[in-house]
């Protein structure tokens, strides 16, 4: 018996290759051990070859995780942005897996850029949180992607989670352009966005080599449970096919 799902008739037997064509490839391994490999070259070079700032020392030097997170958190939520359209208008299953992993994964580095500004602004401002404009969009980009998560975790039928999600993944990531230009629209204590001409010389190589590393991470992330995501549906399906009479 088959299973018919979004217009074609697939059998159990077609799940099980889904299964297997979704096994994570060798070259996961590899990336993961290259991105991860990176990060800690870039971080040690940057950390070991940049001198202690004239006002904060070497707490500085927290930037090249900072900084970096927050600019991954920026393209995770556009490749959420991206996919949740597509699955929109084409309504290809792995196009809303792919925006799920990347919501995922994005909402861990947009977790990662608050932490960090708490820690790096306790000292710099004496306190661990103001209600900055910066701080604060970041932290509504944070909610509206935990609910994406908490909508996906709670929604039963396949094709409502993903229609709802991608809309809440569509309308949200375009919050992300209001965190980037929350500095220049308002008055913050946080410092406008660095740039080669108003970032000091002796550290600008080293935060764009651990970008470069954070990249790679992200990549590897998104693929990684990416892969993890179509292994999961292909065992519901399955399990669906199965409950049915499948064989």
């Amino acid at each position: 018996m088959s299973l018919k799902r979004e217009g074609k008739l697939t059998s159990s037997t077609d799940h099980l290759r889904d299964t297997q064509a979704a096994r994570p490839p060798r070259t996961s391994n590899w990336l993961a051990f290259v991105s991860f490999a990176a990060v800690i070259a870039a971080q040690a070079y940057a950390i070991l070859t940049s001198p202690a700032d004239a006002d904060m020392g070497h707490l500085q030097k927290i930037m090249y995780v900072h900084v970096p997170a927050a600019w991954m958190t920026f393209l995770s939520f556009f490749v959420v942005l991206v996919f949740s359209v597509r699955y929109l208008w084409r309504r290809q299953e792995n196009d809303d897996l792919i925006a799920a992993s990347a919501a995922e994964v994005g909402a861990t580095f947009n977790g990662l850029t608050l932490m960090l500004g708490m820690i790096w602004g306790r000292p710099a401002w004496g306190v661990w949180w103001v209600w900055d404009a910066r701080l604060t969009s970041t932290l509504v980009l944070f909610l509206i992607f935990v609910g994406y998560l908490a909508l996906r975790a709670f929604t039963e039928d396949a094709q409502q989670k993903a229609q709802w999600s991608a809309a809440v993944g569509a309308i949200g990531a375009l919050n992300v352009p209001i965190v980037y230009m929350s500095v220049k629209w308002w008055r913050t204590l946080h410092q406008p966005p660095s740039s080669p001409e108003t970032l000091d010389p002796a550290y600008t190589l080293g935060l764009r080599i651990n970008a470069i590393a954070m990249l790679l991470v992200l990549i590897y992330f998104i693929r990684r449970r990416y892969e993890i995501a179509r292994l999961e549906r292909a065992v519901e399906h399955m399990a669906e096919a199965a409950a049915m009479g499948g064989g």
